[in-house]
């Protein structure tokens, strides 16, 4: 019976020949000679034979190892960074633990040795690739997404893919030559499918020469050879297999389906409660109105308005109309309350799960609405030789390709160009220059001569033609020996060799001051500033318009993958970048728990968040570390930014125990300003007292000095007084003793006149 054909292993192996054409294979050659080029293999195995055979040096001076490597620092000189944007509110708590979970991820996976040989790829490959997978025997069976590199000569893409990313490709192929012992590591569950697999012929893909003895000059990077597939089991020689590894994109047709959910049994319960307790007080109404209308028509049968007849027969009626509608009511009652509680969700099905799920009558009837609509899967295919060792499709969540291509300079299609290969032809006329010179030099120092045949003796001459002093013999009748001059070089092979450095240098954008040479810089500060900050544009411009594309897409497929992984409750330890942050804890998907011991959800619910990532713009160029300090210096004076700041961004070692020691001075400085202050109020209170206590001693000397004075005042004025006084008596007397003067003189006066007039009366009387 024959074999059963694998036509999963064979579309695969045709897609593969259909994609690997002479235009993929020559592009492949010349991105080839640009890798050999950037790691000094310059010269082919016919090339360094002719300059062997015409006695030429074979030595070449690499001008463009140095220019690979400034770009692969400029794009690598520090690792990227993303941020997460939640769409909704509550998704920006979430968001903000992506960063977090992309650098553990990141450094889980040894990202920065990875993304350095991409950009090495990228420069001197055209193109190098990042790819996210998923590890799941890591953290003891529960996954962890990592990060991968694979070889680009190894991918074959979609030669009708017009993004830049891929995103655009029917599929993605991934191409190995691997050893049969490998794949048993690699595949421990698929042995006996490994061993049944057949090797294939023409796996090997040589692009260098080799010579006719078979030493190999060049560095072959294709593939393996056969004779090195050794089985590390066995020790023996092992088969090597082709390993194909193809994503594809799959348009899956889904429904979104818009369902009733019913209200649980409890919820009936608790609705045919609140009926109960609106009927009742409707039956109470209906039965009040009952009575009213039957009175009234008592009134009427009364008066002799309406027989006995009919009176019998309205008020049937009438019952009956209460109780028709008491039952309507309650019906309604019902289709309300139950209306309420019904929720309408929606769910997105495959339409195949939605054909099986409408076989259930009871589902058909709560569906309401349904939107077909198609989305896009990834499927993997994973086929060794001619069988396909299993075919599976990614998660959901996924739908853009694992495989992110970081190119140099993109062409529009699959086939970019490196930054090498328009180097390669000023490298090898740098190269002929430098070697016609030296070539002339030498030709120049050790001459050539013509001679007669047996003119000489030529084992002699040979010895001690070159020897100084040496004494040359010639034979008798012969004519001596003539020197033969090289040509004289012209001037224009010394231009050559300068205009083509600076030709170099313009072509790949990294010139001198750029690595250093002090002849080419600026004497000016400033001047190296703005040399650095105009020389680097057109590195940022490689940076911006593809390396950040192709790293925002990374952090887009490490977002999705992690969502799809971790959706149970884990810590993540982070080491942070800066020593003074330390190591940092995050936790995801964290259960909550009600009074009763029951979860009723997830805090930092990591796996339901959606959130927009970004690429932090720049974030992998280097800093001018000098300019950068000075900034932070100035913005440290202008109180922007404090001394911390300052310290993370230095070189200086032990910086954790500085901040420590800094924050303990802090500390003690407080505490020392604090005592400060407490001592100035207490030396200001002394001061005070000792200015109050001097004042009121003044006072007191002012208040004696006062006391003694108004004592001397009131004792001056005393003695005044008395002087006064005793002027007064004094003068009192004095006038007294005038007045009793005057008055005794104005009686002795008195006495003499009155003896004058009694003389002269006696007289008149005698006469």
């Amino acid at each position: 019976m024959a074999q059963k054909k694998d036509k999963t292993a064979d579309r695969v192996r045709h897609l593969f020949n259909k994609v690997n054409t002479r235009t993929r294979t020559q592009w492949e050659y010349i991105n080839q000679k640009g890798f050999d080029f950037s790691n000094d293999n310059q010269l082919s195995e016919a090339e360094r034979i002719a300059l062997e055979e015409q006695g030429m040096p074979t030595f070449t001076i690499n001008r463009i190892m140095p220019v690979v490597e400034m770009l692969n620092f400029y794009a690598t000189a520090k690792d990227p960074r993303w941020q997460a944007v939640g769409t909704e509110g509550s998704d920006s708590d979430v968001a903000a633990v992506f960063a977090d979970i992309a650098d553990y991820i990141w450094y889980n996976s040894d990202g920065g040795t990875l993304y350095a040989n991409a950009i090495n790829d990228a420069v001197t490959k055209s193109i190098g690739y990042l790819m996210v997978t998923v590890d799941p025997d890591m953290d003891n069976g529960m996954g962890d997404v990592v990060i991968k590199q694979p070889e680009p000569f190894d991918v074959y893409v979609d030669p009708k893919s017009r993004d830049m990313l891929f995103r655009d490709a029917s599929f993605v192929l991934i191409r190995k030559v691997l050893p049969e012992g490998h794949l048993h590591t690699l595949y421990p569950e698929y042995r006996n499918k490994i061993k049944k697999a057949a090797s294939s012929e023409n796996i090997d893909y040589v692009y260098t020469e080799k010579s006719k003895d078979g030493y190999q000059k060049d560095f072959d990077y294709k593939d393996i050879d056969s004779t090195e597939a050794i089985d590390p089991e066995t020790g023996e020689q092992g088969k090597l297999l082709e390993y194909f590894e193809m994503y594809e994109k799959v348009k899956v047709a889904y429904i979104n389906v818009f369902y009733k959910v019913p209200p649980n049994k409890q919820a009936l319960d608790l609705m045919k409660k609140q009926v109960d307790v609106q009927l009742k007080e409707l039956a109470q109404e209906l039965s009040v109105k009952l009575k009213e209308q039957q009175m009234a028509l008592q009134q009427q049968l009364d008066q002799g308005a309406i027989i006995q007849e009919r009176f019998e027969l309205e008020s049937q009626k009438l019952t009956e109309q209460v109780a028709q509608q008491i039952d309507a009511a309650k019906q309604q009652f019902l289709d309300q309350m139950q209306s309420e509680a019904t929720k309408i969700e929606n769910k997105i099905i495959t339409e195949k799960e939605y054909n099986i799920l409408i076989k259930d009558k009871l589902f058909l009837s709560l569906v309401v609405d349904k939107i077909k609509f198609y989305g896009t899967k990834i499927k993997q295919s994973t086929v060794l030789g001619d069988v396909t060792l299993f075919t599976k499709f990614l998660p959901e969540k996924i739908t853009e390709y694992p495989i992110i291509p970081l190119h140099f300079k993109w062409t529009g299609t699959p086939f970019p160009i490196s930054a090498v290969s328009p180097l390669i032809g000023k490298q090898r006329e740098m190269n002929k220059a430098h070697q016609l010179m030296i070539h002339n030099a030498s030709l120049g120092s050790s001459l050539r001569w013509m001679h007669e045949e047996g003119s000489v003796d030529t084992d002699y001459w040979e010895q001690y033609a070159s020897s100084p002093g040496a004494l040359l013999p010639v034979r008798p009748g012969a004519t001596p020996p003539t020197p033969v001059q090289p040509a004289p070089l012209s001037n224009a092979f010394f231009g050559i060799v300068n205009e083509g450095k600076q030709d170099m240098e313009y072509l790949a954008g990294i010139f001198g001051a750029m690595q250093g040479d002090t002849s080419t810089q600026h004497d000016t500060y400033r001047g190296m500033l703005a040399m650095d900050e105009y020389g680097t544009r057109r590195v940022k411009r490689w940076l911006k318009n593809s390396i950040e594309p192709s790293l925002k897409q990374l952090g887009i497929l490490v977002s999705q993958y992690s969502r799809t992984v971790y959706s149970a409750h884990k810590v993540f330890r982070v080491v942070q970048p800066n020593a003074i942050q330390g190591e940092k804890q995050v936790e995801i998907n964290v259960p909550m728990y009600n009074d009763m011991g029951e979860a009723i959800g997830k805090w930092n619910d990591y796996t339901s968040a959606k959130f927009d990532v970004r690429i932090i713009a720049g974030s992998t160029l280097p800093l001018n570390r000098w300019a950068y300090l000075d900034e932070l210096k100035q913005l440290m004076q202008m109180g922007v930014v404090d001394d911390i700041a300052v310290l993370s961004e230095t070189d200086i070692k032990n910086k954790e125990q500085i901040v420590k020691r800094k924050s303990m001075y802090a500390q003690l400085q407080g505490q020392v300003g604090s005592m400060e202050e407490q001592l100035k109020d207490q030396s200001g209170t002394i001061e005070t007292l000792q200015r109050q206590l001097v004042q009121a001693g003044i006072q007191r000397k002012v208040d004696a000095a006062s006391i003694e004075v108004n004592k001397n005042k009131e004792a001056a004025k005393t003695q005044t007084a008395k002087e006064i006084l005793m002027t007064q008596a004094q003068q009192k007397l004095l006038r007294d003793s005038r007045n009793l003067n005057s008055k005794a003189k104005n009686k002795e006066l008195n006495d003499v006149i009155t003896n004058e007039i009694n003389m002269l009366r006696s007289k008149e009387k005698k006469a």
